[in-house]
């Protein structure tokens, strides 16, 4: 049996544990660049996914309408956490403000994905559902590298957060 005392002796300052724990941290909290960018890609892999599941079930009823239904779908779930997780402006940037900007950002990438969609269909005849989700997530994550650039420069900066 481990003794009490020592489940919780502290650890060394200097060990990759708690250097770990201290480059979190500043990924969670910081207001750079890179850490709003590692929050960036964190929402973007949470999104993406729950546009692929949205995708896979609705595809029994037309690529075109799958892809709208998972974008949609997507992207409000994406511009609600780039604004409280990415960019930390919740308590600045309404919900309304967030989707409308964030949306029209948005929606070059619906057509982006709906042209690279149609595309497929005309190179291949039927592509399986996979290679749809993979050129889909292809297509998106060019897309969301200017996305991030975008409201980082546009909608989420500080004199943009002033106006509101």
């Amino acid at each position: 049996m481990t003794c009490a005392t020592l489940l919780h002796r502290p650890r060394a300052e200097g060990s990759p544990r708690s250097r770990v724990a201290l480059l979190l941290a500043g990924l969670r909290h910081g207001e750079d660049g890179r850490s709003q960018f590692a929050r960036f890609v964190f929402v973007g892999a949470v999104s993406s996914a729950l546009y692929a599941v949205l995708f896979v079930a609705l595809d029994g009823i037309g690529d075109q309408t799958a892809n709208l239904a998972g974008a949609i779908g997507s992207t409000l779930v994406a511009n609600e956490l780039h604004r409280r997780l990415t960019f930390h402006a919740d308590g600045r940037i309404g919900w309304f403000t967030a989707q409308w900007e964030g949306g029209g950002l948005a929606a070059v990438g619906l057509v982006a994905t709906s042209l690279a969609l149609a595309g497929l269909d005309q190179l291949t005849g039927e592509a399986s559902w996979q290679v749809q989700v993979l050129l889909i997530g292809a297509v998106t994550g060019a897309i969301g590298l200017a996305r991030f650039v975008a409201l980082r420069a546009w909608v989420f900066t500080a004199r943009a957060l002033g106006r509101r």
